[in-house]
């Protein structure tokens, strides 16, 4: 996301870096946090989105046109899916349309700190992007079961249906719940939680989850009868964390409604309506 860091917003401007050498050092720096994020996305795609970033920095980019670049990515390989019948250069061309966009999708909030800090209207156009390729993917494979998959049963193509379904609500439920717990923090004056280490094994546990996972079980798009199962074995996945993470993220929102949680900040100003 383009979104500057908090600590970020009032910060002394620094000089900029001068070449890839020392925007890539730079950015070291200025990681967001690893907490929560899957293997994939964490060890790999973001230093993937490092390096894209610097060299993005030192062409001139903005993080709006990385944000576009990420998008001609995915969404030619999402063309790819719907309209090709699959071969083996079919899932390998996939798969790496949609590695690089979503490495250019890392990379895009990487500039914009690495610049100074993002912006309202580029954190808006990255969301957008990431909700409308969320739910065009699955979409595309469930047009390429029907058009190409010889499917002995028509319930398989309730997967990339469920698929779509359960990936944009679990994405709009991690927005809401940050953008809630945010408003709650400017209202009440509340500090942010602690920064916390993130856990290697948590990574693993949820890998499931990762959107690069999907990304690279794409390369067996051009063998049916071994990506079928593995689709669907990630769909299950992301199904079961959806829904253990809704009870989660809903206690975890409730617990904002406390009294002790609506206290009136130090300043004395009267915390914002809650409706």
């Amino acid at each position: 996301m383009n979104a500057p860091a908090p600590h970020q917003t009032h910060a002394r401007a620094e000089r900029p870096p001068q070449g890839f050498g020392e925007a890539l050092a730079r950015l070291a720096s200025k990681q967001k946090t690893a907490k929560g994020a899957p293997a994939y996305s964490r060890f790999v795609n973001r230093k993937l989105g490092r390096v894209l970033a610097a060299a993005s920095y030192v062409a001139g980019l903005t993080p709006n046109q990385v944000t576009g670049i990420s998008a001609c990515f995915t969404f030619a390989g999402i063309a790819l899916i719907a309209l090709v019948d699959p071969a083996p250069w079919l899932g390998f061309a996939v798969c790496l349309a949609l590695v690089a966009g979503y490495a250019f999708d890392a990379a895009d909030g990487q500039l914009a700190r690495l610049r100074g800090g993002g912006s309202k209207s580029g954190e808006y156009l990255d969301h957008m992007v990431d909700s409308l390729k969320i739910s065009a993917l699955h979409g595309a494979v469930l047009v390429s079961f029907y058009r190409f998959f010889d499917l002995d049963r028509a319930a398989y193509l309730l997967i990339p249906l469920g698929f779509t379904v359960v990936a944009a609500v679990m994405f709009f439920g991690m927005i809401l719940k940050d953008l809630l717990a945010r408003a709650h923090r400017a209202a009440t004056g509340a500090p942010a939680p602690p920064a916390v280490s993130p856990s290697p094994l948590r990574s693993l546990l949820v890998v499931p989850t990762d959107y690069g996972l999907l990304c690279v079980a794409f390369v067996l798009l051009g063998w049916p009868e071994a990506f079928l199962p593995v689709y669907g074995l990630i769909f299950a996945g992301n199904l079961l964390f959806l829904l253990a993470a809704s009870v989660k993220w809903f206690r975890e929102v409730g617990a904002l409604d406390t009294p002790a949680n609506n206290a009136a900040p130090a300043n004395g100003s009267t915390p914002a309506n809650g409706s």
